[in-house]
């Protein structure tokens, strides 16, 4: 199984091949950071209607019990990220790549969209969702089952928190 998410994520790799694809998959690879959607969602909150910051309110708390399990399993599991250059910040601040926490965000996010906000805005993370996580592999900081694994994990997380968590 190994050998073959290896061969998976090499072929998917782009992170050594200049031109637009791997930009694009650069700027979505990094659309997933934490700080980034905590910033946005934070702003939401203080500047949105009510509507928009329950929605933002809900999404927050999400990310941050999401980011307790990711980082558990990640420092259970202590699998490696493959070898790359791309991604420094990733590489140095988190040197594990099971499960992927912006696949397992990505899919949470998706499916809080989905659940919580208009249409048009749970359609758009549904596109968005898995163009992250598949240039996550495609940028060569994760394997293909880290991705995978981080993406269930998000879907799970999403659908207990529209089911179980006041939201």
């Amino acid at each position: 199984m190994l050998e073959l998410d290896l061969k998976i994520s090499q072929r998917m790799g782009i992170a050594e091949k200049p031109g637009l694809l791997r930009n694009l998959a650069a700027l979505l690879a990094h659309s997933g950071d934490s700080w980034f959607w905590i910033a946005g969602l934070a702003l939401v909150w203080w500047l949105g209607s009510p509507d928009w910051r329950s929605i933002a309110q809900s999404m927050l708390v999400s990310i941050l019990i999401t980011a307790v399990f990711v980082l558990a399993i990640k420092f259970l599991v202590r699998r490696r990220r493959p070898d790359g250059v791309w991604g420094g910040i990733y590489r140095s601040t988190d040197p594990h790549s099971f499960p992927s926490g912006h696949a397992t965000r990505a899919a949470l996010l998706a499916v809080l969209a989905a659940g919580l906000g208009p249409a048009w805005f749970g359609w758009a993370l549904a596109i968005w969702a898995p163009l992250v996580i598949l240039a996550r592999v495609a940028m060569g900081v994760h394997y293909f089952s880290d991705v995978v694994a981080g993406a269930i994990l998000g879907l799970a997380i999403g659908w207990l928190a529209l089911h179980w968590l006041p939201l």
